[in-house]
């Protein structure tokens, strides 16, 4: 029977579940944004045979980023072009959507050692264009934030893309009020810092400003909200450009996965 590939639908669910369960020791977020997911829309899967066994989502994000998450293959079916197919599918939904003017280039973020999703992407035209660490450390004693907003992206400290869990906006006023709409924004001794709900992603957090003191002072309110919502770490993305505060986290208790030999977390973009 040929593969079909169509919208999710609530009744997938289950099919999810068993797959972030073989997905990263258990530890995928698929099953906890499917909700969200499925109501934001561009969420789709690969049906074989009655089973789903394979999913990818794009999110629409400012400047008309098409940005592409979620591709999973069930490990019973991986290594047979199913996450291929899936994947060409979502490259032509892009091309659509870009001759409908509603999105301009198609982006993702990956691990830098998930070789077979980077050589596909090289391989269809994509090209890096960020690179971050993904930095973490065990949670501290809390305080309490408040909730805050963001009034300028003068207020934060990152270049060309602003970090938001595993996606990455654009620095741009758009950007900023998709932020203030959506993430959890916090503001503790006068600093600022956001993460990601939830029910959308995994919560890394951004602190607005780069700096050994400021993360420092941060750290009990990102340790606060992180217990608040089941975490057990504080996680974030540092650019490849701030660099110079590895040693100074490293002294903080922040780790990474390569030990920061080098940047771990990759961003592409196609131009479409």
């Amino acid at each position: 029977m040929e593969p079909l590939i169509r919208e999710a639908r609530p009744e997938d669910k289950p099919f999810i579940e068993e797959i972030a369960r073989l997905t990263w020791d258990g530890e995928d977020y698929l099953a906890k944004v499917f909700d969200d997911w499925l109501k934001d829309g561009g969420f789709y899967v690969l049906e074989l045979e009655g089973k789903v066994i394979s999913t990818a989502k794009m999110t629409l994000l400012p400047e008309k980023v098409g940005w592409l998450e979620g591709l999973r293959v069930h490990p019973d079916y991986r290594g047979r072009g199913y996450g291929r197919k899936l994947h060409s599918f979502m490259l032509e939904l892009g091309e659509r959507l870009a001759r409908e003017g509603k999105i301009e280039a198609l982006e993702f973020a990956t691990y830098f050692l998930n070789r077979e999703s980077i050589a596909m992407a090289k391989k269809d035209g994509f090209k890096i264009v960020e690179r971050f660490y993904y930095v973490q450390r065990a949670l501290g004693d809390g305080e309490k934030p408040k909730p805050s907003k963001s009034d300028s992206l003068e207020e934060l400290d990152y270049k060309g893309y602003i970090p938001y869990g595993w996606k990455f906006l654009h620095r741009c006023e758009e950007s900023l009020r998709w932020l203030n709409r959506k993430a959890e924004i916090r503001e503790y001794k006068g600093l600022k810092f956001l993460y990601v709900p939830m029910h959308e992603n995994e919560p890394a957090f951004t602190p607005f400003k780069l700096s050994t003191e400021s993360i420092k002072t941060l750290l009990p309110a990102m340790s606060f909200e992180a217990r608040k919502i089941g975490y057990d770490s504080v996680d974030m993305m540092l650019p490849e450009d701030k660099s110079d505060l590895i040693e100074p986290l490293k002294e903080l208790g922040f780790k990474n996965w390569t030990d920061f030999k080098e940047p771990d977390v990759l961003v592409f973009r196609k131009k479409l």
